[in-house]
């Protein structure tokens, strides 16, 4: 969603131009935390009353599809946009009213905003220019910041003169000269082919890690979040819908939108027994390791395994399954995908399976080949009908409209 300038401004002239002594309380350097933060645009709401705390040295993630809050909540760290609601603390420093240049934050931006006739050197060095740091402490910082983003031999080259890759390091040696205690990358990785991001993420994760500076990332990215962050925090329409470690968020979703949106799912469509591990579909009997706390018996429930959870083998003529998590079916398409092969499987009425297996143990199948599909108990998360469906939708809403390129005044 996009607003106008006249819906963005910060808080009331006075608040901008005096701005109030911030109280501090006891929290250490480099720790995050929002509490009830709610931000509207005249009728629209970007981000609703969420609370959120992050550790010193914690590389977080905000992950969801265009539109979720994300970018709004991290242009409210920044200092661009201010709360309609809630607090906001950095170091224990409530920021909230605090114009961002006197905040002890820096933001990297998908748009590497780097001046294009100053050299590299000299676009490390303008913030501390600014400040009027003395020349010879700019010196030294100048180079120990080109050296931690290994960008010391183009010191003096302009910015037309770099690939997109050159130019996002210098963007992060600008930023973190000034060594702030929270850094803030708003899709930095975005406008790079797919090679040099998958290695600008390990070259960031290690150097955050080196650095032991806070990192908050946002992205609509969920392999850059899940390779990368300590914590994900997944949003969806203004709201934290599970902030968990990138195991926990991929094995134990705590709703069907979370487990929808990262990675895949085949749900599968049912009632719940009186077992309560237990749903009855079309296919047979669908068998969970846990409960759910919202089904009981007899309430329309959905059933997702990822397809990495099952298995596909070959039998002859028609088979049907009778026993717990087994669906027969026909191979309709065999994709190949590196180091897996991925199975899609027709099991009646316009339902599929999806199967991903593993290439050296992958069987050979083909086109028309009738196959057994199988998972455990163990790879089966169950969730209300109502929820599962309205999550697909959601998802499927979001596949069709992806994310822009970043904008500062997108939501």
């Amino acid at each position: 969603m996009t607003v106008s300038a006249k819906n963005t401004s910060h808080a009331g002239p006075t608040a901008r131009e005096s701005p109030p002594q911030a109280p501090q309380v006891s929290e250490p350097e480099g720790s995050v935390v929002l509490e009830g933060v709610t931000k509207k645009f005249g009728g629209a709401t970007a981000v609703d009353n969420i609370s959120l705390h992050v550790r010193p040295g914690e590389f977080l993630s905000l992950l969801g599809p265009s539109g979720c809050g994300k970018t709004t909540t991290l242009r409210m760290l920044a200092g661009f946009e201010e709360p309609t609601a809630g607090s906001i603390r950095i170091s224990g420093q409530d920021v909230v009213g605090i114009p961002p240049h006197k905040r002890n934050v820096n933001t990297v931006f998908q748009a590497y905003a780097l001046f294009p006739h100053m050299s590299v050197a000299e676009n490390v060095a303008y913030g501390l220019r600014q400040k009027g740091t003395a020349k010879s402490e700019i010196r030294e910082r100048v180079t120990e910041s080109l050296d931690l983003v290994q960008m010391r031999s183009f010191a003096d080259r302009k910015p037309t003169q770099l690939s997109g890759g050159q130019q996002q390091r210098i963007a992060l040696a600008r930023a973190l000269i000034n060594r702030p205690a929270v850094l803030l990358l708003d899709e930095p990785l975005g406008a790079l082919d797919r090679q040099l991001r998958e290695e600008m993420q390990i070259e960031l994760k290690l150097l955050q890690s080196r650095l032991g500076i806070t990192f908050i990332f946002v992205t609509h990215d969920q392999g850059e979040a899940l390779s990368m962050s300590d914590r994900i925090a997944i949003m969806r329409s203004g709201r934290v819908e599970q902030l968990d470690d990138a195991d926990s968020i991929y094995d134990n979703p705590a709703s069907a939108y979370v487990a929808g949106f990262i990675g895949q799912q085949n749900f599968i469509p049912g009632t719940m027994t009186s077992s309560l591990t237990v749903m009855e579909s079309r296919f047979g009997s669908i068998r969970a390791a846990a409960p759910h706390d919202d089904l009981g018996a007899g309430v329309d429930a959905q059933a997702a395994v990822r397809p990495e959870a099952v298995s596909v083998a070959a039998v002859s003529g028609d088979s049907t399954s009778t026993r717990e998590n087994q669906i027969a079916g026909n191979v309709i398409g065999v994709s190949h995908q590196g180091e897996t092969l991925q199975f899609l499987v027709s099991v009646g009425d316009d339902q599929t399976m999806l199967s991903r297996v593993p290439r050296p143990n992958a069987p050979r199948l083909a086109v028309g080949d009738s196959v057994l599909c199988t998972w455990d108990a163990a790879s089966v998360h169950l969730f209300p009908s109502e929820q599962a469906t309205q999550a697909q939708a959601d998802i499927a809403r979001a596949l069709s409209h992806p994310a822009p390129p970043t904008s500062s005044m997108s939501l």
